[in-house]
């Protein structure tokens, strides 16, 4: 039940007859917390008149002068009778005894469960509502003490219940640590916790982090239990090294501002946050390349020599010559000598899309593989290249870069330093890898007859192809000595064992395949006869499936993308699929993902050139599977938030299903190149309705993560798209969209024109919710630019919209952002109130990006009326949300709060970690705030830059 109690004494009286539940208080103890020494003459009068309204709030049916039920006068004073179910504070205090008694008994597993589901009570400071004067009062700092040691018994129980339920405990314990940043036992559980958890590294950070905050603020050293969790630590990782093999299973923590002991002349090694194994599967079967083989072998050191530079080898040659498995079967051979591991990422730079993988995108990959989370990836090429060698520095590691297309995309992935290997693989010679960077250039060519000849008999038996040398060798004459081609007769004759070799040699003369495109290559052209034959001996539904997918088989095609290419069920494809993946015309590059080669590709695309109606409903069905995927995806980010309304998907069309937030997240991360290029090959060649329900779609989403020039580009695309199909209803989303995107980047002129239009479209509809949202991001333009009286005027018209609409979350949203509006203006008490209850409907609703904002909005309330505890508060509990949704830019504008607040409370260590990761996101980002963010930290440190760090 939600209750307006009006004036802040009236609150206050409320928290403190809730505290004693079901004990009275006597008069002159509210009066005294109420006012302390300096209360009005009819003190007494006043707590009355209080008592009589919340009698009336909390039985609304009460006559005056009846006796209330639950608000009793006896003893001198007052007391509210509350059942312990009914108040979540006597509810955590029996549960804090039980696990108390639980724990006596020695039960620490049954006694943390129980406190984690105490403190998942505790939602904030004790009556955090009320006015800073009264909050300070004994009464209330000592409820919060009740807190602060049940987070201490919870970490001391969580030590002997498993490292599960130890994780459990974190949560709380980090946000207690961060309202109390100088308690040493709250930080010294926290770093036994962490650590007991298997997060080591993280520990060490957070005693690093409160040794340098007890010297800046007070100007002491860490005492003993401080420097015994750190000590306990340090034994933990020096164990995990002892029983750990040499050079696997992990990286170990050294002691701080020492190296771990290593053999003369070697690198220094520093932790690393996985060590990836990326390489792919080694063929077993590999034959010949002996000669290319030695000569790489002369490019590395001799083992055990500290290598001097870095070792950059391409090999190049046409498609199909074997680069790709060259390249792999060395990376296995020398693996061992690259002790923090090897990394692998396919750069696409052949796709006949032209969809060659930016060197951001490839980045981002290499980054991920080495532990990165990808919130902390810089979008901008040059950050993310500069984070990339920064954490190379130092380590020894093996990286192939499968399929380049020029030194340009090559060029932002090399290590700065020695030590690692890059293995590039390209059908251009990149001449100028060679020319300015030292590559090492070897060229492959076709097999030797010999060489092609050991092939087969790797593959199909020395015997038999021995006992038909004559056919052996015409069927490697056939196939143009292109390993490609060999190796898909081979898969064709093993599955296949009862025909004679000189059967397969007939087919193969008699076989006619496509590939036009390729035939300036002869061995190419004649590579279409051994895919020709095999494309022939396929069931009518793998050959189908084939057809129809080749197309869209770039890098990794999902099989629910499969599934809808060819209009069956998910269970329905998998025998074609695994048909097509023996006779090696498609490949599963990763459980449940397939792709083929560029030529198999340009092949089957031809074949399916006669498909015609049946290969356009196949690419609606494909583009239905992302439309509909990415909606469900958005739906579990934002339940709550307003989106357009889609037709059903075409029959045959695989939707994905999410369990959770974070895997909708997982999904469009991994899923936002193909979705971005969808829209734009929609929007150019397509019939234009995908693409701009695609990008509207994606709105939040890439707004959260921060690219805006990949958020401005599908939002253009979705208005082209829907000018071309004069569809009103898209074009009023889509100008609305762009217009937002334009304030983001602060581009007054062309916002304000997208919105004016969206709005002039949305009135012509009579959408009402259209035009309250448009009036929103109206208001929100206004703000940016310290116009906040014209922001009100918008926000008024907004709600009268949004209530028409009987649209609760639009109502609930606009009341926190006019709260936001009133704390610009220094109207911070109203604002309390606006963010507050917009926080209570947006906890009812469960829309988490609502509750995000509101809680940053209430930090910053906090902040101007100087009650800077409470405003850190809520902002740990915005930045969890905006974490957890992956909202980059809100994240980063939380951490500068963060930092603002530190800063005023004389805590400079604070400020500058905050800062430095808000840094961090906008200069990845470009954002033009990075400047502001840059100048704080130059103004906070010395020219030195010992705090700024970036």
């Amino acid at each position: 039940m939600e209750m307006n109690l009006g004036t802040p004494k009236r609150r206050g009286l409320l928290a403190l007859l809730l505290v004693h539940a079901g004990h009275p208080v006597a008069v002159q103890d509210i009066v005294d917390v109420l006012w302390g020494q300096d209360p009005p003459d009819r003190a007494v009068n006043v707590v009355q008149r209080h008592i009589g309204v919340l009698r009336r709030l909390l039985e609304p049916g009460l006559q005056v002068g009846s006796n209330s039920r639950w608000l009793v006068r006896g003893s001198g004073g007052y007391r509210l009778e509350v059942e312990t179910d009914a108040l979540d504070l006597l509810r955590f205090r029996a549960l804090r005894r039980r696990a108390g008694a639980v724990a006596e008994n020695g039960d620490a597993g049954q006694a943390t469960k129980l406190m984690i589901e105490a403190m998942a009570l505790w939602r904030g400071p004790a009556a955090l509502g009320i006015t800073s004067e009264t909050r300070s009062h004994p009464v209330f700092t000592a409820v919060d003490q009740e807190h602060l040691a049940a987070v201490k018994e919870a970490a001391e129980y969580a030590q002997g219940a498993g490292a599960d339920l130890g994780a459990r405990v974190l949560a709380p314990l980090r946000q207690a640590a961060a309202q109390y940043p100088l308690d040493e036992a709250l930080h010294a559980w926290l770093i036994e916790l962490l650590a007991a958890t298997g997060r080591q590294a993280e520990a060490l950070d957070v005693h690093r982090t409160v040794r340098t905050r007890l010297a800046d603020d007070l100007g002491v050293d860490p005492g003993p239990q401080l420097t015994d969790a750190q000590q306990s630590v340090l034994r933990r990782s020096a164990n995990r090294r002892d029983t750990s093999s040499s050079g696997h299973g992990g990286s170990a923590v050294p002691d701080e501002g020492k190296e771990a002991d290593q053999p003369e002349g070697t690198i220094p090694r520093t932790p690393i946050a996985v060590r990836p194994a990326q390489l792919p599967a080694e063929l077993s079967v590999f034959t010949g390349r002996d000669a290319e083989l030695d000569r790489f072998q002369r490019l590395l050191p001799a083992a055990g020599d500290c290598p001097s530079t870095l070792v950059i080898s391409v090999i190049g040659g046409m498609a199909g010559v074997g680069k790709t498995t060259l390249a792999i079967h060395w990376a296995h051979q020398v693996a061992d000598r690259f002790p923090d591991g090897q990394l692998f990422v396919n750069l696409r730079g052949f796709h006949p899309a032209d969809s060659a993988m930016h060197p951001s995108e490839a980045a981002r990959s290499l980054l991920e593989g080495l532990g990165v989370l990808a919130r902390d990836i810089p979008a901008d090429i040059e950050a993310a290249s500069s984070l990339y060698r920064s954490l190379l520095a130092g380590r020894r590691v093996l990286i192939v870069l499968d399929n380049a297309r020029d030194a340009e995309q090559i060029r932002p992935l090399l290590p700065g330093a020695p030590g690692s290997l890059v293995i590039v693989t390209s059908r251009n010679q990149l001449y100028g890898l060679v020319a300015s960077e030292g590559a090492h250039a070897v060229m492959l060519d076709l097999l030797s007859h010999e060489e092609a000849l050991r092939f087969l008999s790797r593959r199909l038996g020395a015997d038999r192809v021995m006992g038909a040398a004559r056919a052996a060798t015409e069927i490697t004459t056939l196939c143009g000595r292109l390993p490609l081609a060999l190796a898909i007769v081979s898969a064709r004759a093993i599955l296949n064992p009862a025909h004679s070799l000189e059967s397969i040699a007939a087919a193969l003369r008699e076989a006619h395949g496509g590939l036009d495109g390729f035939a300036v290559e002869p061995p190419l052209a004649d590579a279409r006869s051994a895919f020709s034959w095999s494309y022939h001996a396929l069931t009518p539904s793998a050959a189908r499936m084939f057809r129809l997918v080749s197309p869209h088989a770039g890098s990794e095609c999902p099989i629910e993308a499969v599934a809808s290419l060819v209009g069956e069920e998910v269970h329905q494809v998998r025998a074609p699929l695994a048909e097509l993946v023996r006779a090696h015309l498609l490949t599963e590059t990763v459980p449940g993902q397939f792709g083929c080669h560029e030529l198999l590709r340009a092949y089957g695309t031809e074949l399916g050139r006669g498909d015609g109606e049946e290969a356009a409903a196949a690419r609606h069905r494909m583009l239905d599977h992302y439309l509909h995927s990415a909606y469900a995806a958005d739906s579990a980010l934002a339940p709550s938030r307003e989106r357009i309304d889609l037709r059903a998907p075409s029959p045959g069309v695989t939707v994905m299903r999410f369990a959770d937030q974070s895997a909708a997240a997982d999904w469009l991360d991994a899923n936002r190149t193909v979705l971005l290029s969808l829209i734009d090959q929609d929007a150019r060649n397509g019939t234009g309705g995908h693409a701009w329900q695609m990008a509207v779609t994606l709105e939040l989403y890439l707004d959260r993560s921060g690219c805006r020039s990949d958020q401005l580009a599908a939002q253009t695309a979705a208005v082209s798209a829907a000018q071309r199909l004069r569809d009103t209803l898209g074009l009023a989303h889509a100008h609305r969209t762009l217009g937002f995107v334009h304030g983001r980047l602060e581009h007054w002129d062309e916002a304000g024109s997208h919105l004016t239009r969206a709005l002039e479209l949305f009135a012509g509809l009579g959408d009402q919710a259209g035009e309250g949202r448009v009036r929103r991001y109206q208001a929100f333009l206004a703000n940016r630019r310290g116009r906040n009286q014209e922001a009100l005027e918008h926000y008024a018209v907004a709600d009268a919209l949004y209530r028409s609409a009987g649209h609760r979350n639009g109502e609930a949203s606009i009341s926190n952002e006019v709260g936001w509006t009133y704390i610009l203006m220094g109207r911070y008490d109203e604002a309390l109130d606006e963010c507050g209850w917009a926080l209570a409907v947006h906890r009812k609703t469960g829309d988490h990006n609502g509750q995000a904002a509101a809680w940053d909005s209430l930090g910053y309330a906090y902040h101007q009326l100087r009650e800077y505890e409470c405003a850190l508060i809520c902002y740990e509990r915005a930045l969890e949300l905006y974490r957890a949704m992956r909202d980059r830019y809100l994240e980063a504008d939380t951490l500068r709060h963060m930092g603002d607040t530190h800063q005023v409370v004389g805590r400079p260590a604070g400020a500058a970690h905050f800062w430095r990761q808000a840094l961090r996101i906008l200069a990845g980002m470009g954002h033009p705030e990075a400047a502001i963010v840059r100048g704080k930290l130059e103004k906070l440190v010395p020219a030195d830059g010992m705090l700024l760090g970036v």
